[in-house]
């Protein structure tokens, strides 16, 4: 389990790996996205290896992300497209509010690059 309470520059995180449910919530734009990002990714990339048959939602509730985080964020999402390529049941959640067509907009362009993982995007009252 990893858990990090969210900072005025960084995201919440919750990644449940026992029962595969994961979140990011919140604005990123930490001064060094990799130093954040970095462990999230490694933990994620192990995880995934080890354990084949955990099914996986990834809910997102970004309220803001700079283009370094959004790398990031494509990185995990690859990780998890490969894992849904190999058979996995994988399920990302997009979530953003009814009035921030900037954040459904990078939901809608995120979607694209998915063939195999299910991507969601959930539309929320602000």
């Amino acid at each position: 389990m990893i858990k990090i309470e969210a900072t005025e520059r960084s995201p919440q995180v919750e990644f449940d790996f026992s029962s595969g449910r994961f979140l990011m919530a919140g604005e990123s734009f930490p001064e060094d996205a990799a130093a954040f990002f970095g462990p999230l990714l490694e933990s994620m990339q192990s995880w995934l290896g080890e354990s084949h048959d955990t099914d996986v939602q990834f809910d997102l509730q970004m309220i803001y992300f700079n283009s370094s985080s959004a790398k990031a964020l494509m990185n995990l999402f690859q990780l998890l497209e490969d894992s849904a390529r190999g058979g996995r049941s994988v399920s990302i959640h997009w979530h953003y509010d009814s009035d921030d067509e900037t954040m459904e907009e990078f939901g809608e362009d995120f979607s694209e690059d998915f063939e195999h993982a299910s991507f969601v995007l959930r539309v929320t009252e602000p």
